[in-house]
C-alpha cells in the first residue's frame, strides 16, 4: 500500500503523525537539515523518538538534506550514523558528495534524495539511483501525467509532496533568501522572501511570489495508480495539531479510498491555509495559485484543544498482536507473544497451585491476556490452555501479560544492525596549470556581436535553442578560436527532452562539443547528442567531494557554488577543472510560473518584467525555457579588481555571465575584466565570496 509520510517538527508532533496514522515520519537531526528553524530534536529526544514509531510500526527519515561544506563533511556523517544507530529507516539527502560519502561509511541503510535536489525528470531519477539513491523525492511542479511516466519507468521508489507549502522556486534552485540576506535555503535557513509584498506593475500590496498551499487530499488514488509509492505531508515548520489534523485526513482518505467531506475539508483550512489551496501544478494549470495567509480562524483554538487532546490522550494506534498462554500441573506458567512482523516475545511465570475452588480455566486465561488496554497493542488472537484443577492469582497472569508486552516492546524497539566504515579520502587536487580561462555567457543573440568576439574568450556559453535557431551568431566566436558550449535549460521536464535535444542535434551539427548541464537529468540528453558535459551552478557543488562525484562521472569541469566563499572555494580539493562566475547578476530563482504574464497581462516574452521590493530594489525578470521565468538579482556581482583573490583560488575558469546587458554593455563589461578599459556597474555587489551565509 502506498505509505503517507508526515512532518515532525518536534517531540509532539512525531506523537501526533503517529497517533492519527502516518505510517512514517521526517524529522530533522542536528543542523544539516533545511528547516534549521524548526524545534528539530536533540539526540535523546531522537533516541526516544524513533523508539516510539518502530514500536508502533511507524518508519522514521532522518532529514540531512542541506548542502555542506568540506569542514562540515564529517560531523554530517557522525549525526548519520547516529541516526542509523539509533534505527532511522532512511536519511534525505541532497549534497551530491553527502551522498557518496555516506554509501561509503553507511552502505547499509537506505538513501532518499531530497526534492532539493531538482529531481523533476526521468533520467535525473535514474542518475540519482546510479549513486546508490532508493528514493526520488520528485519536484513539486510536476503534473500528474509527468509523476506517472517517470514513477512507472524509474527503477527506484518515487515521492511526491501532496499538502502543504509551495515554493515560488523549484527547490534546490532558489538563491533569494541567501544572496539577499545571506540565509541560504540550501542551508535550511530560508527567510521565505516569497512570502513579502511585491511592486508588480506598480502594486506594492501584491504577493506576486507567494503560492497557495498544496492539497491533493481527493487525487490520492491517480497518484497511486501513477506508480508513486509515498505521499509526503509539508510542515515542519508548524504546529503538531497542523500535522495531526492533515495526518487524520489523509490516512482515512486513503484507507477508507474515499474523498473527504466538506468538514474534513475545512479542518484543513483551518490547520493552515494561503486563501484556500491549489491543486494547479498536479493539473498543469498554472492559473489562481497564489495566496497569502489570512488571520486565523476564531474558532481555531478550539479545535486545536480538541486535536490535541484526541493525539495526547491515549494509544489511539495498535499493533496487532498474537497470544498463546499453557498452564500444565507442575510446570511454571509459559506465554508467548508474536506480531505480524515476525517479532517474538515469551515469558514464564510462577507454577501454578493446586485449585481448592474453582480453577483457573482456558477462557478465564484468554479473557486476562486480552487486558492491552493502555499499551501500543491489540489482542487479535489469544489462546489458552490449562489442566483442569489449577489456581494462580489474576495479579501473576497480569504480570505474565507485561512481561510480555514489555519483551514485544524491546524487540519491536530495537534498531537494525547496520555496518559503519570510515570516510571515503578527500580526492587528488588537480591544479590547473596556466592562469584561468575567460569564459563569456549569453542569454539573448543580441549580446553575440564581433565586438565581443574580437576579444577572444576561451569559451563561449550560449543557450543550446539559441544555437539551433541563428547558428550564423556563433561564426565571428569560431573565427577566433573560441569554443562554444551549448548551455541546457535549468529545467526540462521529459515532455520537453524532445525539443531541447533537437536543438541539441543542431548545435552537434555545426561542430559544437559541449553542453553545460545545471541537473543530473540533463546529462543523459547531452551525451547522447554527442558532448562532453560540463556541470553549471545548478549542480550545487558545495565541497570537494561532490567535485569528485562529478569527476567520477565523467564531467569536464564543474562550478563551485557562489554561496560559497572565496576561502572555501580555494581551500576545496579540485578533482576536475572548476570555474567561477566572476561577474552578471546572479540568478535568485527558476520558476514555472510567469510573472511577466501576470504583470503584463498577456504573454510578451521579449520584454523583461520587473519585480521591486519594498526597500525600491529591482529584480529583472527573464524568460526561460518552457514558459518558466527566472528573477535575477537587483545588484551586479562585480570582482574585476579581485584579480589576486581570484588568481590565487586554484580556478581553470572565471565566468562572465550576461542576462540584461546590451550589446555595448557586454563588451565594456569584458574590456573591464581583461583590463582594457575602467568599467564598473553602478550598482554592484561581490556576491556571498567575501560574506559567505548561515
Amino acid at each position: 500500500m502506498i505509505e503517507l509520510l508526515s512532518p515532525a517538527g518536534s517531540p509532539e508532533a512525531v506523537i501526533a503523525a503517529v497517533q492519527n496514522g502516518a505510517d512514517a515520519v521526517y524529522l530533522g537531526l542536528g543542523n544539516f537539515n533545511a528547516r534549521r528553524g524548526a524545534k528539530n530534536f536533540t539526540d535523546e529526544e531522537f533516541e526516544k523518538a524513533v523508539r516510539y514509531c518502530r514500536v508502533r510500526g511507524c518508519k522514521v527519515y532522518a532529514a540531512l538534506n542541506t548542502l555542506v561544506n568540506d569542514r562540515e563533511l564529517e560531523s554530517a556523517v557522525n549525526t548519520a550514523r547516529l541516526a542509523s544507530r539509533l534505527g532511522a529507516d532512511a536519511l534525505i539527502v541532497q549534497d551530491l558528495g553527502l551522498v557518496k560519502v555516506l554509501r561509503a561509511a553507511l552502505p547499509d541503510i537506505p538513501i532518499h534524495a531530497s526534492t532539493q535536489m531538482s529531481l523533476h525528470n526521468l533520467a535525473g531519477v535514474e542518475a540519482a539511483a546510479e549513486m546508490g539513491v532508493t528514493r526520488a523525492v520528485l519536484a513539486r511542479e510536476l503534473s500528474l501525467e509527468q509523476i506517472r511516466f517517470i514513477s512507472k519507468h524509474a527503477s527506484i521508489e518515487t515521492e511526491v509532496f501532496v499538502h502543504g507549502a509551495l515554493c515560488f522556486c523549484h527547490s534546490g534552485q532558489c538563491y533569494m533568501s541567501s544572496l539577499i540576506g545571506r540565509r541560504s535555503g540550501n542551508r535550511g535557513m530560508c527567510a521565505q522572501p516569497c512570502r513579502l509584498a511585491y511592486s508588480l506593475g506598480g502594486r506594492m500590496d501584491d504577493h506576486p511570489l507567494s503560492l497557495k498551499d498544496n492539497c491533493l487530499v481527493d487525487r490520492l488514488a491517480e497518484l497511486e495508480e501513477a506508480g508513486v509509492a509515498c505521499l509526503k505531508i509539508e510542515g515542519r515548520m508548524r504546529r503538531p495539531e497542523y500535522t495531526a489534523i492533515a495526518t487524520s485526513v489523509y490516512s482515512k482518505a486513503l484507507k477508507d479510498h474515499k474523498i473527504p467531506t466538506r468538514e474534513e475539508m475545512e479542518l484543513l483550512e483551518t490547520a493552515f491555509s494561503r486563501q484556500g489551496f491549489t491543486q494547479g501544478y498536479l493539473n498543469g494549470d498554472k492559473k489562481d495559485m497564489f495566496g497569502v495567509r489570512t488571520e486565523q480562524d476564531p474558532e481555531a483554538d478550539k479545535v486545536f484543544a480538541a486535536v490535541r487532546k484526541a493525539y495526547a490522550g491515549g494509544e489511539l494506534r495498535r499493533v496487532p498482536v498474537h497470544f498463546y498462554t499453557v498452564a500444565e500441573k507442575g510446570e511454571p506458567i509459559r506465554a508467548i507473544a508474536f506480531d505480524d512482523d515476525g517479532n517474538k516475545a515469551t515469558a514464564a511465570g510462577p507454577v501454578p497451585e493446586r485449585a481448592k475452588r474453582q480453577g483457573i480455566t482456558d477462557g478465564y486465561l484468554t479473557e486476562q491476556m486480552f487486558k492491552t488496554g493502555g499499551t501500543p497493542y491489540n489482542c487479535v488472537e489469544n489462546k489458552a490452555k490449562a489442566d483442569p484443577g489449577l489456581y494462580l492469582p489474576a495479579a501473576e497472569i497480569n504480570e505474565l501479560r507485561r512481561k510480555l508486552i514489555s519483551e514485544l516492546t524491546e524487540r519491536r524497539a530495537a534498531p537494525p544492525r547496520r555496518r559503519s566504515g570510515p570516510l571515503p579520502p578527500m580526492p587528488r587536487n588537480i591544479a590547473p596549470i596556466a592562469d584561468p580561462k575567460l569564459i563569456f555567457q549569453v542569454l539573448t543573440g543580441e549580446q553575440l556581436t564581433p565586438e565581443l568576439a574580437a576579444l577572444k574568450p576561451e569559451y563561449l556559453y550560449v543557450p543550446a535553442l539559441l544555437m539551433a535557431e541563428q547558428p550564423e551568431l556563433l561564426l565571428p566566436f569560431l573565427d577566433q578560436g573560441t569554443v562554444p558550449v551549448a548551455v541546457l535549460p535549468r529545467v526540462i521536464t521529459d515532455d520537453q527532452a524532445g525539443q531541447v535535444y533537437a536543438a541539441l542535434e543542431k548545435a552537434a551539427a555545426l561542430g559544437v562539443k559541449e553542453a553545460l548541464a545545471g541537473n543530473l537529468g540533463h546529462v543523459f540528453m547531452a551525451r547522447r547528442a554527442g558532448m562532453r558535459v560540463r556541470g553549471d551552478f545548478g549542480l550545487n557543488a558545495f565541497n570537494s567531494q561532490t567535485l569528485d562525484v562529478l569527476a567520477q562521472a565523467g564531467f569536464l569541469s564543474a562550478t563551485a557554488s557562489f554561496e560559497l566563499r572565496l576561502a572555501q572555494i580555494r581551500d576545496m580539493k579540485k578533482p576536475l577543472d572548476t570555474e567561477l562566475i566572476v561577474y552578471g547578476r546572479l540568478p535568485l530563482m527558476v520558476s514555472d510560473q510567469c510573472i511577466i504574464k501576470q504583470s503584463a497581462g498577456r504573454c510578451a516574452c521579449q520584454m523583461p518584467g520587473q519585480l521591486a521590493d519594498r526597500t525600491g530594489q529591482v529584480f529583472p525578470v527573464v524568460k526561460e525555457f518552457g514558459c518558466r521565468n527566472v528573477i535575477y538579482n537587483a545588484y551586479k556581482l562585480y570582482l574585476a579588481d579581485k584579480r589576486e583573490d581570484l588568481f590565487s583560488a586554484g580556478l581553470w575558469g572565471l565566468r562572465l555571465m550576461f542576462s540584461t546587458e546590451s550589446a555595448r554593455e557586454c563588451v565594456e563589461v569584458a574590456k573591464g575584466q581583461l583590463g582594457l578599459s575602467e568599467y564598473r556597474p553602478n550598482v554592484l555587489t561581490r556576491g556571498l565570496y567575501y560574506r559567505g551565509v548561515e
